[in-house]
């Protein structure tokens, strides 16, 4: 196999594993966000914004991995 029969299969590995890590990423942090919430009203403020600070990252990490992938796939730099 050459790099360019590779190509589609690290393209989907890119945006797969991404999209998992990124919601994984997401999902425990606002869980735990609720859960202090919860127990602490008055720390929601603060925590809110941290919370969403850390969302905007990691999203913004699989939006990029993204782009890099189909940037990948579509201009196919191995020919």
């Amino acid at each position: 196999m050459e790099g360019l029969d590779l190509l589609p299969l690290g393209v989907r590995h890119m945006i797969g594993l991404g999209a998992i890590g990124s919601c994984l990423g997401v999902g425990r942090p606002g869980s735990r966000y609720l859960e202090a919430a919860a127990r602490q009203p008055e720390l929601m403020e603060p925590l809110q914004n941290k919370v969403f600070l850390l969302v905007g990252v990691l999203d913004g990490a699989f939006i990029s991995a993204t782009g890099i992938g189909l940037w990948f796939a579509t201009s196919n730099p191995f020919k």
